[in-house]
């Protein structure tokens, strides 16, 4: 299942206090995608922060939420968010194909900023429909976007893994330590960052440094404002 959505973030309603109106979904594919409580919750996991927050600022953000179901399967939402925090790609997958659906998303953006319309819907079309390779297949889908289906099977490595490498650069060996002993002893963790593409990638990673193991409990990398009581 793959959903695109081109969601707006409409300006603060009040400039003293810095509120938001709802962000609202602009454009989906495909078209008669109907799951309204889906696209709902995305507004709010895609701009997962307030208008003064250091993230409007930043350019071209990659980041990656999850959507946990009654079944605890999870749904990733990976998202590209414009400067300015104006507008963000987001494409729902249970594939967590990270290097995968960031490539996708910067050439879907780039067809957007050059009004390529048609171009990006054929590429849309055509990932859309197309049956799940067998892992480390090579996937071509236009002239100028092809991928390597990625085996998850295995254990990730630098630096073909953005979200591992992004944690090794970001993290000190010390933190890194306390953090796997963390998620071992399964405790509560709250990572805090001022950039979401680094909070996802080290959020992703660390989970990705348990393998063969992996983590059973509640797992929300993104944790927007109405999601505080979690804490």
């Amino acid at each position: 299942c793959v959903i695109l959505c081109l969601l707006t973030n409409p300006k603060p309603i009040n400039i003293i206090c810095q509120l938001f109106t709802d962000p609202e979904v602009r454009r989906q594919f495909p078209e008669d995608y109907s799951d309204q409580e889906v696209l709902q919750t995305l507004t709010k996991f895609c701009f997962p922060f307030y208008v003064d927050s250091h993230a409007v600022s930043q350019v071209g953000q990659n980041f990656t939420f999850v959507l946990t179901d009654i079944d605890s399967k999870q749904r990733f939402g990976f998202c590209r968010l414009s400067s300015g925090a104006k507008s963000c790609f987001c494409i729902l997958s249970y594939l967590p194909w990270f290097e995968v659906f960031y490539k996708l998303l910067n050439v879907l953006a780039d067809y957007s900023a050059k009004g390529q319309d048609n171009q990006r819907s054929e590429l849309l079309e055509t990932f859309h429909k197309l049956s799940i390779p067998e892992p480390k297949t090579p996937v071509q889908l236009g002239l100028h976007s092809y991928f390597t289906v990625p085996d998850i099977r295995e254990l990730p490595s630098i630096p073909e893994n953005r979200n591992l490498t992004e944690y090794f650069v970001a993290v000190d060996v010390n933190n890194m330590l306390h953090l796997y002993a963390s998620m071992l002893y399964e405790r509560r963790i709250l990572i805090c960052c001022s950039k979401l593409s680094t909070l996802t990638a080290c959020i992703h990673g660390s989970a990705a440094m348990l393998y063969p193991m992996f983590w059973q409990h509640v797992y929300i990398p993104v944790l927007p404002p109405h999601l505080l009581d979690y804490c």
